[in-house]
C-alpha cells in the first residue's frame, strides 16, 4: 500500500482539530475506513476548559486534559492536567489502527516528539503504516522536530485556506 504523511500546523485554537473532524466525515462518506485519535476542546461557559481524546473508528471519548486539578488528571503538562489512564486508552488505540484508509494523530507534541513518551503507538503507526494517507497535527514549533522522525510529505497551515483545501482533497478524493 502506498502510504503519504501530511502534517498539519496552526496556533492553538487556529481550527487544527475542527479540520480534523472535516476531514473525518468527508472520508467517512467516501467509504473510507479512518482510524487514530483525534482531541476535541471541552468548552465551559464559553471558555475552554480543557480536551478530550476520541477514538475516531469508535466514537468512543475520554478526558484526557483539564485546565484545573481534578481526580485522575494527575499529570502536569505544561498548562494542563492530564489523565494517564485516558493518554494510555488512546496509546492502545494508535497500536492497533492500521490498516486503514486515512489515519489521523491529533496531536503529537513535547510528550511524543521530545520526551519519547505519551502516544508512542501513534509514531510507530504514522512510520510503518500501512495506511494510504494520514495526517499528523503537529504545533508550528515541534514542525522541524516532526520532520526528523517522521516521512512527512508536505505540510499545511490551518490558517491558509488554500492549504485547508489542498489538505481535503489529498485526503478525500
Amino acid at each position: 500500500m502506498d502510504m503519504t504523511l501530511y502534517a498539519l500546523t496552526g496556533p492553538r485554537g487556529a481550527g487544527k482539530t475542527t479540520l480534523c473532524q472535516r476531514l473525518i466525515a468527508q472520508a467517512k462518506r467516501a467509504g473510507c475506513d479512518v482510524a487514530g485519535v483525534i482531541s476535541p476542546a471541552v468548552i465551559m461557559d464559553g471558555q475552554r476548559a480543557g480536551f478530550d481524546v476520541e477514538d475516531i473508528r469508535s466514537g468512543a471519548r475520554r478526558g484526557l486534559g483539564r485546565a484545573s486539578p481534578q481526580p485522575g488528571f494527575s499529570l502536569s503538562l505544561g498548562r494542563w492536567f492530564v489523565n494517564p489512564s485516558a493518554l494510555a486508552w488512546a496509546n492502545q488505540i494508535l497500536s492497533c489502527c492500521c490498516p486503514c484508509d486515512l489515519l489521523i494523530v491529533d496531536e503529537v507534541g513535547p510528550l511524543e516528539l521530545v520526551q519519547g513518551d505519551g502516544w508512542t503507538n501513534g509514531l510507530v503507526a504514522l512510520r510503518t503504516g500501512p495506511y494510504r494517507v494520514a495526517v499528523v497535527v503537529v504545533r508550528p514549533e515541534l514542525l522541524e522536530t516532526a520532520r526528523a522522525v517522521l516521512p512527512i510529505a508536505a505540510s499545511f497551515d490551518v490558517q491558509q485556506q488554500a492549504d485547508r483545501e489542498r489538505l481535503v482533497a489529498q485526503c478525500c478524493r
